[in-house]
């Protein structure tokens, strides 16, 4: 799999797309970067709760991108196929979990990304396949959606939601044992507010719940979890 990643993104240089359509719940935010904290479940399934620093990072050039405003951390290279359609490759980070030893580690995959509008209010729907880079942990698939709830010069609030399924490697892997199938599902709110010229706000929160049989996994103490976060980025 990173073989085919590598000839996927040599492909992607050699025939360079469009300008990136951005996401259309933050449309307006621009590129970022900068630090954030999040509170976050020991492991999808505990009831600790941590604390653990984490980067804020929105870039679209016209090949690359980067990226934390999906969910993961995640950067590539993708093309504009049709007005508001990109597709394209991404190397992504994975969490690991300390209850069943399993490290931090990456992966690789494909993303279909549509940017459209619903009345009024833009929205965003991204499908992705995530290969871990060692084969033994399976893969992922996540379908997520955003829809924008409010905006003006300064404030923006969106709210998201995405289901995510996996194969059986993984829920193995992460949870000890058990069938692959809907992984979990999230629902959430962000928001960005312009603290300056350069300097934005953001946050989120989101309910996440274990489904199948990652919810009657015997290392699975809540079924839900809460994750929160702020951050700080400067605006280029």
């Amino acid at each position: 799999m990173p073989i085919l990643f590598v000839l996927l993104l040599a492909l992607f240089l050699f025939f360079p797309g469009s300008a990136l359509a951005q996401d259309p719940p933050q449309e307006e935010l621009g590129t970022f970067l900068g630090l954030g904290v999040r509170s976050r479940p020991d492991y999808d399934g505990a009831s600790k709760q941590e604390l653990e620093p984490i980067p804020v990072i929105r870039y679209y050039g016209k090949t690359f991108f980067a990226r934390t405003t999906q969910g993961i951390l995640e950067a590539g290279a993708r093309r504009e196929l049709l007005p508001g359609f990109n597709a394209g490759i991404q190397l992504a980070y994975e969490a690991g979990n300390d209850r069943t030893d399993l490290d931090p580690g990456a992966s690789v995959g494909f993303h279909a990304e549509w940017d459209t509008s619903i009345g009024p209010a833009p929205f965003n729907l991204l499908g992705r396949i995530r290969y871990h880079l060692k084969d033994s942990y399976g893969v992922q698939y996540d379908l997520r959606g955003a829809v924008g709830i409010y905006g003006n010069s300064t404030l923006k609030a969106w709210v998201f939601g995405q289901a995510t399924w996996a194969t059986d490697e993984w829920v193995e892997r992460y949870y000890t044992t058990g069938d692959g199938g809907l992984l979990f599902t999230e629902l959430g709110i962000e928001g960005a507010y312009d603290v300056s010229r350069h300097w934005v706000a953001l946050a989120s929160a989101s309910l996440r719940r274990l489904q199948d049989d990652a919810a009657s996994s015997p290392i699975t103490e809540d079924k839900t979890n809460y994750y929160v976060s702020v951050g700080l980025a400067y605006r280029f």
